[in-house]
């Protein structure tokens, strides 16, 4: 074990070495010393454990692959071949050329974020975004923040604290990553009050748990799983009925930030904001980055007072949205104003995308890959907490695996860790790629790492 010591290099001796120079002059000399330190350190630990010692090639080695993998860009750029429009696991909705310009514009330099102009006094970051919202959904003003959990959180501190927010049994509901409805009103002060059953809940049943200390009537939309068969529940529109005759404000969760009418693509309908505030209800909340197609931010619309009452609670100032973000909404909601959201936006261009589109580019990347692969017909789903159960006719490139060790798993591998990382999906020991949610610009960067995954790499 002495010698094992013994063999082990000096700090001095692995920092002179001209592959670790060069790590210093891509990073830093104390960032590398730093790294050389641990990992001579964990040689020593394993040498006491009755290892033997690396020599000092396969330290350094290590120390390259470790700052490559810890220093590295962060996050990386992922072609997206799974089918899955808004891929929580690959951040959701991807940004149209315009937001992607809008935000370097606001990260490269200054901005008026909180200026007016035209007096050269303070201004709001909300007065611009707030316009375009009310715009596009019809309400009387908007408050913007930075997820909609965040909304809904300040939205029952700010109406309801100290008081009881009534909810259907069926929407004490986990959203997602731990986000339940019954944790939330506990935080925001409230007191939930569940009425009606999982599956069957009336207008009856809200109206005879209404008391003096009632503050709201929260209705949550289901916009992550589906329950069917024998099943009620009231529409917004009888809510807001109910809450007007007892003066009780209703806040509507819709969850996804739907502005276009999913009908029009073959899909259920996706309740919208501008249906919600139409209906009346006192506030509604929606994300930005689900179908709406833009950032993360939880989007706050309706009645005026309780808006502002909403905008002056303390918790906003906590939950508010950055100029970054801001930037990518205010541009988002631009192609809604501008009615181009289907040709401009990612999420609803693939939504959109048509069924002689898709086919025609799977046969394409078939051609281009000389006969490695199969062209058939699939299914794409919208995913991230939308629309559950939808799904939309798709064409597929089903990857020829043969005589590769490992079979599809190992090809999925290769194609996850590669330049760019290609993620696919695996069905039936076979490897698949949807077109629908790759960016036609990612075409030919996606057919060099499938060439170099089946192991050809030209």
């Amino acid at each position: 074990m002495t010698e094992n010591f013994r063999s082990l290099p000096g700090v001095d001796r692995v920092l002179s070495d001209q592959r670790v120079q060069e790590l210093v002059e891509r990073y830093s000399r104390q960032a590398v010393l730093d790294l050389v330190r641990d990992g001579l350190d964990r040689a020593r630990q394993e040498v006491s454990g009755g290892a033997e010692a690396p020599t000092i090639d396969e330290l350094i080695e290590g120390l390259r692959d470790q700052a490559g993998c810890h220093w590295r860009s962060w996050p990386r750029p992922v072609i997206n071949a799974t089918g899955v429009i808004l891929h929580t696991n690959l951040g959701r909705a991807p940004l149209s050329r315009e937001a992607t310009g809008a935000v370097q514009r606001a990260a490269t330099g200054y901005s008026d974020l909180e200026l007016d102009l035209d007096t050269g006094r303070r201004g709001s970051r909300q007065a611009h975004i707030s316009r375009l919202v009310c715009q596009l959904t019809g309400a009387e003003a908007a408050l913007v923040v930075n997820n909609n959990a965040s909304a809904v959180l300040l939205g029952l501190a700010a109406v309801a604290q100290g008081k009881e927010v009534i909810v259907s049994r069926g929407q004490a509901v986990e959203i997602g990553g731990g986000f339940r409805i019954p944790d939330v009103l506990r935080q925001s002060g409230a007191t939930l009050v569940e009425v009606g059953t999982t599956n069957r809940t009336y207008v009856r049943d809200y109206e005879s748990a209404i008391n003096e200390n009632t503050g709201a009537i929260l209705s949550v939309h289901a916009s992550n799983f589906r329950v069917t068969g024998f099943t009620h529940s009231p529409d917004i529109q009888e809510l807001v009925e109910l809450g007007t005759r007892y003066a009780v404000p209703i806040l509507h969760d819709l969850g996804s930030g739907c502005l276009l009418d999913t009908r029009r693509f073959g899909l259920t309908y996706e309740p919208l904001p501008q249906d919600s505030v139409k209906a009346g209800a006192g506030l509604s909340f929606f994300s930005g980055d689900k179908l709406l197609g833009g950032p993360q931010a939880g989007i706050i619309v309706g009645d005026e007072t309780l808006v502002d009452t909403v905008a002056r609670h303390p918790l906003a100032r906590a939950v508010r949205i950055d100029k970054l973000s801001m930037a990518a909404l205010a541009a988002t909601l631009m192609h809604y104003i501008k009615e181009e959201a289907t040709e401009k936006i990612p999420v609803w261009r693939m939504v959109a995308a048509t069924d002689q589109d898709l086919e025609a580019r799977a046969h394409g990347w078939r051609d281009a890959l000389g006969g490695r692969a199969s062209v058939e017909q699939g299914l794409s789903t919208i995913g991230g907490g939308s629309l559950p159960g939808e799904t939309l006719r798709t064409w597929l490139l089903s990857l020829e695996i043969d005589g590769i060790d490992g079979g599809a798993d190992e090809v999925a591998r290769r194609l996850r860790l590669g330049e760019p990382p290609v993620m696919g999906r695996i069905e039936e020991e076979r490897v698949l790629l949807d077109p629908r949610t790759v960016l036609p610009e990612e075409d030919e960067a996606l057919l060099q790492a499938v060439r170099k995954a089946l192991g050809r790499d030209s």
